[in-house]
């Protein structure tokens, strides 16, 4: 195996309610976790998405459209825990790790990050390394993961929009990218320079940036470059447009930290 290892490295998937970073639900998590030493464990668990209302947790009704992709319906999900139940268990998977998967720096890592939110867990993703191989495969073959498991590992790719499969399906792509290409690195760090954009961002869904000298700067809307702690200044109202927006929490909290920290220097 040409994948250099320092500590743990995390391949998972999700499968969802929907595309909304913000508002939407695990429905499937699946992992597989490579050690250093070349073990390996996996799970795939089945999550019931649940949501608030009138102060009562209730489940959240999976989208024709979303279970029409992968194949989960209500009635699937109805018994399973929820994520909160599961969330001490996820997280001790995810700790002191690095994180890998597909397209999933813009859509898996930020929705999972917003889960351990709402669960209470105080787990910060942020600390891990991420490998995208998405990105690999955009920069060389861009094509989706059905079509990078035909091209890479010569199998079609059966149960495809199942966590299991494409978590599985990643892992095998990878390690055949890195055996393909001598260009991509083989450790944990060479890869999340090559294939991640996340330090770039103070969040995961790439509101807030860093501008060349490591301040916050929003990348969005009318203050778009503008430096997040300057705009508070002058405009606080935005700071509480966006608390009450349609935003990620995580946003939000990285938007509180900048303006708690512009208060206390006051």
């Amino acid at each position: 195996m040409k994948l250099q290892l320092t500590r743990p490295l995390v391949f998972f998937d999700l499968e969802t309610t929907g595309l909304n970073i913000a508002s939407d639900r695990i429905v499937e998590i699946s992992y597989h976790k490579v050690f250093p030493n070349g073990n390996a464990e996996g799970k795939t668990l089945r999550i019931k998405p649940v949501m608030m209302m009138m102060g009562q947790e209730v489940q959240m009704p999976i989208p024709q459209e979303a279970s029409a992709v992968h194949g989960i319906y209500d009635a699937d999900v109805k018994d399973c825990p929820t994520f909160k139940d599961v969330a001490d268990e996820l997280a001790a998977v995810f700790t002191d790790s690095d994180i890998a998967g597909y397209n999933s720096n813009h859509f898996d890592v930020p929705l999972l990050a917003e889960e351990f939110l709402r669960a209470g867990v105080q787990l910060d993703l942020k600390k891990s390394k991420m490998v995208d191989a998405f990105t690999i495969f955009q920069k060389h073959e861009p094509r989706t993961l059905t079509a990078a498991y035909r091209f890479y590992c010569g199998k079609n790719l059966e149960d495809a929009h199942s966590a299991n499969a494409d978590t599985m399906a990643t892992y095998e792509v990878l390690l055949a990218q890195l055996e393909r290409y001598d260009d991509v690195p083989t450790t944990v760090e060479g890869l999340q320079q090559y294939t991640g954009d996340n330090n770039q961002f103070a969040d995961f869904a790439g509101r807030i940036a860093y501008d060349a000298q490591g301040v916050e700067i929003f990348n969005f809307g009318k203050y778009k470059g503008q430096c997040v702690a300057d705009v508070l200044r002058r405009d606080y109202g935005y700071y509480g447009w966006m608390l009450n927006g349609d935003f990620p929490q995580y946003t939000k909290n990285v938007l509180t930290r900048i303006y708690l920290d512009l208060k206390q220097k006051r």
